[in-house]
């Protein structure tokens, strides 16, 4: 069955069109609600959120609708996701919720779901979901109707959470870090996790007013920490994302690290301390020099659909713990059930810490591929995956780069667009197979 609701990751979209509106929301409560009550007579929901200004509107929509299902529930208040996800195996509670749109600006917010073991949630619960939708309500009658609480501390119980998955018998004390939060979810916690473990903190990103999250800071706008890094003389830089899932690493020379390379970095770590992994995951668009470097290692390497979520259900499929991808979603499974850029980032740090080295020094035998990545909007109607001359382009890209380069061709999962990447060991090369496959295409 086609989902009508969910995406890749919950239900997004801009807030005040449907179906990210206090209406829809309310029903969606009561539907998991009723899905949730099938299996417990009392169940208890987590609810954390983001810290944009719709977060207020949509978390009382999620409450009421929860309450009129007969179900309880707990408000974290601005949490990071992997906090809520944490906090929801803790807590022993029923289901984890988090109001947030991720990286995307404030118009836009989500909604997305963690089972009672703190992972994501299967497509058959989705579907359940989206059945008891279509249903009419079943209001819990007065004696039923759940309750509403606020669980003190919850953003301290989570930095204790984060500091745990360092090394005890390491310290960060003689580091000095610039911590982005983005204006995010992340704002009081990650500077207070990274400052109780010793290091010197300041902090750029970390003061959200409900319309400035993602605002030119965070993990996809790394011109800002870029700069404060090299400017305050800093050895690293820490860029989250606005619900802080993702991570992206700079040095003092102001030099960008993304998921790919970090993800590299971990497998690395977790090698030179006798714990090799069996194997890692990645997806379609992880550089192949990271994939080469890998399985250089005597590690297994295989690719996954895009989003985190496909990664994790790769590593769940093998037993795996490691993956990741490029953007900075990274999973460490023998850490946290779920992407968490707090804890990916004292992965890193830990690697230096006990190793001695810089990240640049830990990576200096990996050297990244050029990718050029062009988003094409098409004209309307277009079918792109019959078309010829694109097919023929493709293939005399493909023999032309041979194992020295890739073509990776997918339609967005968010957006009206196809996105055509080509990676090749020279960037002249890899954009000028790029635009030989576009000139193909018909452009709206």
């Amino acid at each position: 069955m086609t989902r009508k609701y969910f995406g890749t990751d919950g239900i997004r979209g801009t807030v005040g069109r449907a179906p990210i509106t206090p209406d829809f929301v309310l029903r969606l409560a009561h539907a998991v609600g009723r899905v949730l009550k099938k299996s417990e007579t009392r169940p208890r929901v987590l609810i954390g959120k983001d810290t944009r200004i719709s977060g207020y509107m949509l978390e009382s929509a999620l409450e009421s609708g929860f309450n009129s299902a007969g179900v309880d529930v707990v408000l974290l208040g601005p949490l990071p996701t992997p906090g809520v996800a944490y906090l929801t195996r803790a807590q022993r509670a029923s289901l984890g919720v988090v109001i947030s749109a991720s990286h995307n600006a404030y118009p836009d917010n989500g909604i997305k779901f963690f089972s009672a073991q703190g992972t994501k949630l299967s497509d058959e619960w989705e579907l359940a979901v989206e059945a008891a939708l279509e249903e009419d309500p079943v209001w819990a009658d007065s004696a039923q109707l759940g309750k509403a609480r606020r669980l003190a501390d919850a953003a301290g119980r989570y930095t204790e959470f984060c500091k745990s998955t360092f090394a005890y018998d390491l310290t960060l004390r003689g580091m000095k870090l610039v911590v982005d939060a983005a204006h995010g979810a992340a704002y009081q916690v990650a500077p207070q996790v990274f400052h109780e473990l010793g290091a010197d903190v300041s902090s750029i990103g970390c003061a959200p007013d409900g319309l400035n999250i993602n605002k030119n800071v965070g993990a996809t706008h790394p011109q800002a920490l870029i700069e404060a890094v090299t400017k305050q003389g800093a050895d690293y830089g820490i860029a989250l994302d606005g619900d802080a899932d993702r991570l992206q690493l700079v040095d003092a020379s102001g030099r960008l690290f993304n998921g790919d390379e970090l993800l590299y970095l971990m497998v690395r770590e977790r090698i030179e301390r006798g714990e090799k992994p069996e194997g890692v995951v990645g997806t379609l668009m992880t550089n192949k020099a990271i994939e080469i470097a890998i399985k250089r290692q005597g590690v297994a390497f295989v690719r996954a659909k895009v989003g985190d979520r496909y990664v994790l259900e790769e590593l769940d499929k093998r037993g795996w713990l490691l993956g990741g991808e490029g953007s900075g979603h990274l999973l460490a499974l023998d850490r946290h059930t779920t992407g968490d850029g707090i804890v990916s980032a004292l992965q890193v740090l830990q690697a230096c810490v006990r190793s001695g080295k810089g990240v640049a020094e830990l990576l200096s035998d990996v050297a990244l591929f050029p990718q050029t990545l062009i988003n094409v909007r098409l004209a309307e109607g277009q079918d792109w995956q019959s078309n010829a001359a694109m097919a023929a382009a493709t293939q005399a890209v493909e023999a032309e780069l041979g194992d020295q380069g890739r073509v990776l061709i997918r339609a967005s999962g968010t957006e009206p667009l196809l996105r055509v990447m080509v990676e090749a060991s020279e960037a002249a090369q890899a954009d000028r197979c790029a635009q030989s496959i576009v000139a193909t295409l018909e452009l709206a």
